[in-house]
C-alpha cells in the first residue's frame, strides 16, 4: 500500500503537496503581459508537451495572460511523485525562453509562483472543471470553450 505524504512550505503563497491529488493552478504573466496567438501557442503547447509522462492535465486554458489547469502529478519513481514546483518550472521556463521569439518582450515573462489548491472533492472538481472551461466564454474570447483554440480537456 503506498503511503501519502503531506508536504506545506511557503514563499509569498501556501503551497501543500500530497502525493496523488488533482490541482487547481492558475499561474499569471509577469505584470499582466498580453500573450499574443503566437505567444498562448508556445504556453498551450509546452503544458502539454510532458502530458501523460509527468503528469495527466484533465482540462487547461491559456488565456491573454494566465493560465489555469486542473492537473495530476504523476509517479516518477517507485514512491516519488513529480512535484508541483518541477511541473511547473518546465512549463514556463521553456514557454518563457520561446515566448521572446515571437512577440517583442524582454525581461520576466512569467511571475515566480503560481496559485494552486489541491483539489477535495467531486464537487470541487466539476466547479474547477466549468470554470475553466467558461473562462474564454466569459472573457469574449470566444462562444464556446470548444471554439477557443487555446483551451484543451481530456474526455470525461
Amino acid at each position: 500500500m503506498q503511503e501519502t505524504n503531506l508536504r506545506i512550505f511557503q514563499r509569498r503563497l501556501p503551497h501543500w503537496e500530497l502525493d496523488g491529488a488533482v490541482y487547481f493552478i492558475t499561474f499569471n504573466t509577469w505584470e499582466k503581459l498580453e500573450l499574443s496567438l503566437e505567444a498562448r501557442k508556445i504556453v498551450f503547447n509546452s503544458c502539454l508537451f510532458f502530458n501523460k509522462n509527468r503528469y495527466q492535465i484533465l482540462v487547461f486554458v491559456v488565456m491573454i495572460n494566465h493560465v489555469h489547469m486542473l492537473i495530476q502529478p504523476l509517479l516518477k519513481f517507485e514512491n516519488e511523485f513529480w512535484s508541483l514546483s518541477s511541473i511547473m518550472k518546465s512549463i514556463k521556463g521553456y514557454s518563457a525562453k520561446q515566448i521572446p521569439q515571437v512577440i517583442k518582450h524582454i525581461g520576466t515573462v512569467w511571475q515566480d509562483e503560481r496559485y494552486d489548491r489541491i483539489v477535495r472533492n467531486d464537487q470541487e472538481f466539476q466547479q474547477y472543471w466549468e470554470y475553466i472551461r467558461q473562462n474564454p466564454v466569459k472573457a469574449g474570447l470566444s462562444s464556446s470553450p470548444e471554439d477557443y483554440p487555446f483551451f484543451w480537456q481530456t474526455s470525461k
